[in-house]
């Protein structure tokens, strides 16, 4: 079907939405059994050490890696749009995609030296989930409309200086992901292959900028920042307007015995494009979107993990000219059954108060160009009505089996996933652009490998 027209309303609703990997165990070394009496034959000698796991390739105390990260999304209602309502990156219904190949050179801080160190990470990623994570104005006219596309995932220079606390500020300069959120770009460090509702629409992806770590003691870590905005650059084209942001906050480490952290941030500055604002004379650096987040990560046991985030984004300048907000939250069940079995378990329950803020786009360019202000080439979907109260359970299983070298690590993801509307719009499964047949429920079956070299 052909897609709708894109309206002033759907590029603002549009472009709101988009404003660490193993632990290697050392070998003990074997205790050499005790020599007997002299007329007894020698003992042998004692066995070397073995070696501990292959964990990558360090040259020089630069770590390059290589991972690929591949999947499907089945849905059965085989949605008329061709897209799964409520992901972004594992939108495609029904087709196998390659979401990334990631290339990563760094050489990174070591925590537990106090003097000063200095370091650096560059990551580039290739494949389906770089038309949302790109930064405005790098490589967006690369290859536009495909569904695979190139990305500066990460950009920085890093130093450690031991200045003002004990512990010492952590700085980091460049490009580099937002330190916000529980769920990251990167596959690998992530329980499952979707992402939840708080990641893809209430939260940034990147900044360009400055972001410092204090860590006032062992407990109390400030952070502070100043950046060019969410998944924003320079040029005409890499910012959407002519303001800065800047995130602040704290993180908690060690409460509870050591069982309990909590990270509390919150990024702010204006996110919507002069080209859409200054036609109806409102100045676009004066209308400020607010990202606050809270993540809470609770190790009851050895197996048993616990983390709940609460989001809340709001924009001043929305529907009606009013401000408009989107809010909720994330509880995350992880039971490690076994050495390379974990049971993970997500509840989310996210409201797009005045639908502004969850899409979707059927044209692969547009989530880039809807954030620089230009019109959409395809349609942009936005739930129909109001608001909308989006719940949504994911089930799934992370696998790690054993590999052999040169692989470092392989995650194998299956999940199941329901969401829900708790509004009477029926967003899901969509037939544009009256939206009739919707549902208010959406089932998708799934699963992801995570090759890492």
């Amino acid at each position: 079907m052909r897609p709708p027209k894109t309206s002033l309303s759907a590029w603002l609703l549009a472009a709101s939405c988009l404003a660490p990997i193993g632990l290697a165990v050392p070998a003990v070394a074997q205790t050499a059994p005790p020599a007997g009496p002299a007329s007894e034959k020698p003992a042998a000698p004692e066995p070397a050490a073995e070696a501990p796991p292959y964990s990558g390739l360090v040259i020089d105390g630069i770590k390059l890696s290589a991972q690929l990260d591949a999947g499907f999304m089945m849905n059965p209602f085989r949605p008329n749009t061709g897209l799964n309502w409520g992901h972004l990156f594992t939108d495609h219904a029904n087709q196998a995609q390659l979401n990334q190949l990631l290339l990563t050179a760094a050489k990174p801080l070591d925590p537990t030296n106090p003097d000063f160190q200095w370091g650096f990470k560059l990551q580039f990623m290739y494949g389906s989930d770089a038309r949302y994570t790109q930064f405005l104005g790098e490589l967006n006219r690369v290859t536009p409309d495909s569904r695979y596309q190139l990305d500066v995932v990460e950009a920085n220079a890093l130093f450690h200086l031991p200045v003002l606390t004990a512990g010492g500020i952590d700085l980091k300069a460049g490009q580099y992901t937002t330190p916000i959120g529980y769920e990251t770009i990167d596959p690998a460090t992530n329980p499952f292959y979707s992402h939840s509702y708080i990641f893809q629409f209430g939260l940034p992806f990147k900044h360009t900028g400055l972001l410092t770590t204090t860590h006032v003691n062992e407990t109390v870590d400030v952070y502070a920042g100043i950046d060019t905005g969410a998944n924003t650059t320079f040029g005409p084209l890499g910012e959407n307007n002519s303001s800065v942001g800047g995130i602040f906050g704290f993180g908690l480490n060690g409460l509870m015995d050591g069982k309990l952290t909590i990270l509390a941030l919150t990024h702010l500055g204006p996110e919507q494009s002069s080209r859409v604002l200054s036609p109806l004379g409102i100045n676009a650096n004066g209308q400020w979107r607010y990202f606050n987040d809270i993540v809470a990560t609770y190790k009851a046991t050895d197996k048993l993990t616990l983390v709940t985030e609460f989001n809340w984004i709001r924009d001043d300048y929305g529907v009606g000219k009013g401000a408009v907000n989107g809010f909720g939250a994330a509880q995350y069940v992880s039971y490690a059954l076994t050495e390379t079995v974990t049971l993970n378990a997500r509840g989310e329950l996210w409201r797009d108060d005045n639908n502004f803020f969850v899409a979707s786009f059927s044209n692969n360019g547009d989530p880039i160009r809807v954030q620089q202000g230009l019109p959409a080439v395809g349609g942009v979907y936005g739930a129909p009505g109001g608001s909308t109260t989006y719940g949504s359970l994911t089930l799934g299983v992370t696998w790690k089996p054993e590999v052999p070298p040169p692989v470092v690590g392989l995650m194998i993801r299956p999940e199941i996933r329901w969401d829900h509307a708790y509004t009477s719009n029926k967003p899901f499964n969509q037939n544009p652009p009256a939206y009739t047949k919707g549902t208010s429920d959406n089932f998708t079956f799934g699963a992801d490998a995570v090759l890492t070299f």
